[in-house]
């Protein structure tokens, strides 16, 4: 019985991994919390810290701290938000397949 059970939880993980990369892949939503800070604020917040603005100062009047300002100044320079790294399993699987 408990063999079944195990089998029908690796499937059902299985769908959703798969359910989950194929979003991804198609730059869809995950769904998740959204963003109460836009992409143009942390932009136009940036502009003001090249000005001369402290960082702090910047985040404080945002109404986030400052390392959640430096995280989404930073997605924001890597790229998209929705290109997240893959997962670590998947990762780990592709090196074990290499």
């Amino acid at each position: 019985m408990a063999a079944l059970a195990q089998m029908e939880h690796e499937i059902k993980s299985e769908r959703i991994t798969d359910s989950i990369s194929k979003r991804r892949a198609a730059g869809k939503n995950l769904g998740g919390r959204p963003q109460r800070i836009t992409d143009s604020q942390i932009r136009s917040a940036l502009s003001l810290i090249d000005g001369g603005t402290p960082a702090a100062q910047v985040a404080r009047d945002l109404g986030m701290s400052r390392a959640t300002f430096y995280r989404r100044s930073r997605a924001l320079a890597e790229g998209p938000v929705g290109s997240n790294p893959p997962d670590k399993k998947q990762s780990q699987k592709t090196a074990k397949e290499r």
